[in-house]
């Protein structure tokens, strides 16, 4: 298995996919990079020329490093990373495309939970795309938990999962699968295993797909 890179723009995801790619197969060597200002960048101005050349080098320097596939971990520069990576030698793949997938396919209504307003567009674009793909059509709703990020940017994991999970909560009845949007939402799972509506998180479903766990 070629070496995996990861692309961040924030450091608690580092630890998260290292891990995930460790539990399925430890003879899988990681590379990561950080780059938070990509984040505040694409939320400032949206994906301009700017951002597209910023992510670029970024990738680019993953591939340098070894990388043999490009996993984007961050949801708001996934469609960023997507197009300019597709200039590159090996593939990239946003985190939230094999999520997207399964929702999908898992029913025609579709919540989505998103602490950062930015993240719910792109999100969208994508279910969408996937829908699309697999011939369905697909009812969005969009469940902002914009005061969740403010806990997460403080460092209050615990306030921040919780209230993404009380949002997953509140419209689980009415849907068909939850969708959390972020990554750095996956903690949120655990207390939310009780819920008979399917509830989906990236970072799993990406690591597994990239690493092809999911056909073994």
């Amino acid at each position: 298995m070629p070496q995996v890179g990861f692309l961040h723009t924030a450091q608690v995801h580092v630890s998260t996919f290292e891990g995930l790619v460790r539990d399925i197969d430890d003879s899988t060597a990681c590379l990561h990079s950080v780059e938070p200002d990509l984040l505040d960048q694409v939320r400032r101005s949206g994906p301009t020329v700017e951002v597209e050349e910023a992510t670029l080098v970024a990738l680019e320097q993953l591939v340098v490093d070894g990388a043999g596939v490009i996993v984007c971990t961050c949801s708001t520069l996934g469609p960023v990373a997507e197009t300019v990576g597709a200039r590159l030698p090996v593939r990239v793949l946003r985190v939230d495309r094999p999520m997207a997938r399964a929702a999908v396919q898992a029913g025609s209504r579709i919540a989505v939970i998103a602490a950062l307003e930015s993240t719910l567009a792109p999100t969208r674009a994508l279910l969408d795309d996937e829908a699309r793909r697999v011939g369905v059509s697909a009812t969005i709703i969009d469940v902002p938990v914009p005061e969740a990020w403010v806990a997460f940017e403080s460092g209050d994991s615990d306030g921040y999962l919780r209230q993404v999970a009380d949002a997953a909560r509140s419209i689980a009845d009415g849907v068909d699968v939850v969708v959390l949007a972020q990554a750095s939402m996956m903690g949120a799972m655990v207390t939310l295993a009780d819920l008979r509506t399917a509830v989906l998180a990236s970072p799993l479903l990406a690591v597994e797909h990239v690493l092809g766990a999911s056909s073994r």
